[in-house]
C-alpha cells in the first residue's frame, strides 16, 4: 500500500491563526552551499553539474575550475551582500546550511547566526541521497549537527536534504532533535507526520518560488523576472490569506540571487512586500514553533 498522500487538508485547510492576525506568512531561506557539491577533491566522479550558471553538463573525471568558481562565488561575494540587505531591511531569514560549506567559510556563516538568522542544516554535503546507502546518510546527519555546531555554537533547528532519499526523513527522526524538516514541495501549511510511530512536523518548501529557475525549469533571466513572479505569487496567496491564512516559502542561493543584475529582483520584492499590512516575516523555527502551539500533533 502506498504512503502517498494526495488529499492533505482538502477543502478544509486550518487556520493558520499567525500572530497579530497575519494573512500571510513570508519565510525566506538562503541556501549556502559553496563547497558541499559535488567534487572531483570530494571523491566524486565530477564537478558538480546543477545551479551553477555554467550551462553544461559535467566531465566524468575531470576538475571544473569555472564550476569550482562559481560556487566560490557565493561564499565569497554573494553571501556577504545578502547579509548586508538583511541587516539593512530588518528580516531575519533561514541559513540552510551545508556543513561542508560552513567548513569552507566558518566567518560567513557564524556572521549569519550571530546576526540573529536561524541556523537549519541542508545535510553534511550538497549532493542526491536518493542514491547514497543508509548507513553512509546516517553518519552524514550526525557529522552535519556536530560540525555546524562545532563551528556556530548553535545547534541546527531544522532540516533539509534538498535531495532526500526513502530513507532520510526515518534517519532524522531516529537521530532526533530537530524540530522540522522542509523536505517537501506538497502543501502550502505546515503539517504533522507519524514516522517510526512519533510525530514529525513537516514545514514545506517551494521550487517555484525560489531563485533557482535562474538556472532550471525555464525560468527567470533577469531580476525583473524574479520580481514579477514572487510579487504575483505574493498577491495571490495574501488576497487568499484573508479567508484562510496561508504561508509562502522563498528560497535562494548566495551564488544565483546574491549577484549584482539578479539582487535587484529580490529587493523589489521586498519592497512590494514592505507596503502590505498584516504579514508576518518568520524563521522555519518561529513557524514551527507556533503550528505546535496552535496545532499540536494529533
Amino acid at each position: 500500500m502506498s504512503d502517498r498522500d494526495f488529499v492533505g487538508y482538502g477543502a478544509h485547510p486550518p487556520k493558520a491563526n499567525w500572530p497579530n492576525g497575519a494573512r500571510l506568512a513570508l519565510n525566506i531561506n538562503l541556501n549556502f552551499e559553496g563547497g558541499g557539491e559535488r567534487s572531483i577533491m570530494e571523491g566524486d566522479g565530477c564537478s558538480e553539474g546543477m545551479l551553477n550558471d555554467i550551462g553544461q553538463p559535467a566531465i566524468p573525471d575531470r576538475r571544473s575550475p569555472l564550476v569550482e568558481s562559481v560556487f566560490e562565488y557565493g561564499s565569497r561575494v554573494g553571501g556577504w551582500r545578502l547579509l548586508n540587505l538583511f541587516r539593512e531591511r530588518g528580516i531575519k531569514v533561514c541559513l540552510l546550511a551545508v556543513a561542508k560549506a560552513a567548513e569552507a567559510n566558518p566567518e560567513l556563516t557564524r556572521a549569519f547566526v550571530n546576526e540573529g538568522h536561524e541556523l537549519v542544516s541542508h545535510g553534511y554535503r550538497w549532493i542526491d541521497y536518493q542514491v547514497v546507502p543508509e548507513e553512509i546518510e546516517r553518519e552524514h546527519i550526525r557529522l552535519a549537527v556536530e560540525t555546524l555546531e562545532a563551528i556556530t555554537g548553535v545547534r541546527p533547528t531544522g532540516w533539509m536534504t534538498g535531495r532526500p532519499g526513502q530513507n532520510t526523513r526515518r534517519l532524522l527522526v531516529e537521530h532526533g532533535g530537530f524540530a522540522y524538516d522542509r523536505d517537501s514541495l506538497n502543501d502550502e501549511l505546515p503539517y504533522w507526520l507519524t514516522v517510526e510511530g512519533r510525530s514529525h512536523l513537516v514545514v514545506p518548501y517551494s521550487f517555484e518560488t525560489n531563485d533557482n529557475r535562474f538556472n532550471e525549469n525555464s525560468g527567470f533571466s533577469t531580476g525583473d523576472d524574479f520580481a514579477r513572479y514572487m510579487c504575483d505569487c505574493f498577491d495571490v496567496l495574501y488576497a487568499e490569506g484573508a479567508r484562510t491564512p496561508k504561508l509562502m516559502s522563498l528560497a535562494i542561493h548566495d551564488r544565483l540571487i546574491g549577484r549584482p543584475g539578479r539582487v535587484t529582483g529580490l529587493m523589489r520584492f521586498l519592497d512590494h512586500v514592505a507596503n502590505h499590512s498584516d504579514v508576518w516575516i518568520a524563521t522555519g523555527a518561529e513557524i514551527a514553533a507556533h503550528w505546535r502551539a496552535e496545532h499540536p500533533a494529533p
